[in-house]
């Protein structure tokens, strides 16, 4: 029973080493990329109410958010309601970011795909506990350009 125990925390350990692995794998591949302005669409999927307001495209410059537009061209300014919950997922970094606390905080489930280019994700599901319904966030993002 010991050995059984052992060898199931030991998969468990290399599952969760592999994930990590692969998410510093592909941070320094974007790290490597020297990328400090570029613009992407970002689509944020949840049990929220601005659904009809995705994809945004985001400009970024220096890790900072120059410009945010929803999907009919409103600029989302500091002022704007959902401005608080989409700053945090609006870069390339804090995504990176929030992948990392995700695995290192215990989330359920982390699921990422990685461009093969620059190693930014382009998908990242976060299932927090699988017991919780709802509280599933899911990040999609598209049309990444780097920009002069």
């Amino acid at each position: 029973m010991k050995k059984i125990l052992l060898i199931t925390l030991a998969i468990i350990l290399a599952a969760c080493s592999a994930g990590s692995s692969e998410l510093s794998r592909n941070q320094q591949k974007w790290t490597d990329a020297n990328i400090t302005h570029y613009r992407f669409e970002l689509s944020i999927g949840c049990f929220c109410v601005f659904r009809d307001q995705m994809p945004l495209t985001v400009e970024v410059r220096d890790g900072q958010i120059v410009h945010m537009a929803t999907v009919d061209g409103t600029l989302v300014l500091d002022t704007d309601q959902n401005y608080e919950f989409y700053a945090p997922h609006a870069t390339i970094d804090l995504l990176f970011a929030e992948i990392d606390a995700a695995v290192n905080d215990g989330a359920d489930s982390v699921t990422v795909t990685y461009d093969a280019t620059y190693g930014f994700p382009t998908e990242i599901a976060i299932d927090q506990s699988q017991e919780i319904a709802d509280e599933e966030m899911y990040y999609s993002i598209s049309g990444f350009e780097a920009l002069p």
